[in-house]
């Protein structure tokens, strides 16, 4: 709850704002002239958002011009005090979260104001049950705030769907030639869930695609290892990187050549615009606040991986079932993905009924452990899992896509060298669902 005098301040900045960039106004769309607590405020607000509407230029000149025209200029503090706006607000960089703090507070007014109509009511002023509820509908109903930013026309949207037309699709290539013959690369915007059961190699296959994905240049990598130790991720890639058996790496049993070509491939690595973590128990408001520092500070991100989803931190409130928490979660990663237009990729674990009885079957979106929502917010959900094959190099594992928006669904067979963590696609035609 902010005080009037903290309500008067957030207010001026907002309006100074908008005097030293009228493009704000573009950010703070949801916020009404009903919303600002001080009447002057709501008339200065009232006329830029009437100068925007007409495509004329907003600032201190043709708002007093067109107060001129339509009122009393004294009514609003005239030009001294517009001009006091605008020297009080030396940066918009906080316009957005000052409009939301006076669209709360209004919000707050609104609803106080709302109870005490609805408190002083009485049924006998109304024919009928009906006609009260109604009344106390309307009421509730003006409450909300209005934002029709979101929802356009075709001919309020023509521009933007023809700049989308001109703007190259944003697809990052894996490394994966077959995959990204068939599907591009992983798409900016997916929520992309990998699933699998143990020992099918899903940690090593996400460290394969973060390298090949990091190579690309495209914006940095973000990882979130919850039950493997940073080093470790690393003693993986260098395997797959280098063919030095992981055994040997993991024991610290380096010969003075292999020595030298894990100084190589670090080397390469450092290039690459890769950001590990290895927390336990991370939430995702957490991946959100950190997603957010790096955009701001890389400009961009290509993709968010998070090993694996069944272990974060995942608060369940009272009636919650474990899979409705677990779809909030979800429903977040892709706003995340959305919001920093980049791909979050998810490791997520499989039903043990999924090979009950150890028969192997091509699996269903419902194998997906507390699947309902998970399949519902996904883009792509992959499965990886084995029917016994093997050669004499390693396991043959099927990939298999058994939901793909925009791509449609697929599979392919891989060879997981499982001696240098390495995955590789095995030459074959592509079995198009």
């Amino acid at each position: 709850m902010i005080s009037t005098g903290t309500e008067m301040a957030a207010e001026q900045s907002v309006l100074g704002a908008v005097f030293l960039d009228p493009d704000v106004l573009d950010e703070i769309t949801f916020l009404e002239e009903r919303d600002f607590l001080i009447p002057k405020h709501k008339e200065i607000y009232k006329v830029m958002r009437f100068l925007e509407k007409r495509g004329k230029p907003v600032d201190i000149i043709t708002v007093t011009d067109a107060y001129v025209k339509f009122g009393n200029i004294e009514k609003i503090g005239g030009v001294p005090y517009l001009s006091d706006l605008a020297a009080s607000c030396p940066t918009t960089a906080n316009v957005k979260f000052h409009a939301e703090m006076i669209r709360s507070k209004a919000m707050e007014r609104r609803i106080k104001n709302t109870a005490q109509i609805i408190e002083g009511m009485s049924r006998s002023d109304y024919e009928t049950d009906e006609e009260f509820f109604s009344y106390v509908e309307q009421l509730v109903t003006e409450l909300r705030p209005v934002d029709n930013a979101k929802m356009l026309s075709f001919s309020e949207s023509r521009e933007e769907y023809y700049k989308h037309l001109k703007t190259p699709a944003e697809f990052i290539k894996t490394g994966f030639s077959e995959y990204d013959k068939w599907a591009q690369g992983i798409w900016r915007g997916w929520l992309f869930i990998s699933a699998g059961r143990p020992s099918v190699g899903k940690t090593a296959l996400a460290l394969q695609r973060i390298n090949g994905v990091a190579k690309q240049k495209e914006g940095v990598v973000l990882v979130w290892s919850q039950e493997m130790k940073r080093d470790s991720l690393k003693d993986r890639m260098i395997s797959a990187e280098t063919g030095i058996p992981f055994q040997r790496i993991k024991m610290k049993d380096l010969n003075q050549k292999e020595q030298k070509l894990v100084d190589m491939a670090y080397d390469n690595f450092e290039y690459l615009p890769i950001f590990m973590q290895d927390s336990s128990g991370v939430t995702i408001d957490e991946i959100k606040a950190t997603a957010k520092q790096f955009k701001r500070k890389h400009g961009k991100i290509a993709m968010i991986v998070v090993d694996y989803l069944q272990i974060m931190s995942i608060p369940q409130t009272n009636g919650d079932t474990r899979a409705l928490a677990i779809g909030r979660v979800t429903g977040q990663a892709k706003q995340i993905a959305m919001e920093q237009n980049c791909c979050f990729m998810m490791l997520s674990q499989m039903t043990r009924e999924s090979d009950k009885g150890g028969i192997a079957r091509r699996p269903v979106l419902a194998d997906l452990k507390e699947s309902s929502f998970i399949e519902q917010d996904a883009d792509v959900v992959e499965f990886l899992w084995s029917e016994g094959e093997r050669t004499s190099q390693g396991k043959i594992i099927n990939q298999t896509f058994a939901k793909g928006r925009d791509i449609g669904v697929n599979e392919f067979k891989l060879l997981f060298l499982n001696w240098k963590q390495k995955f590789t696609e095995l030459p074959r035609e592509v079995k198009q669902a």
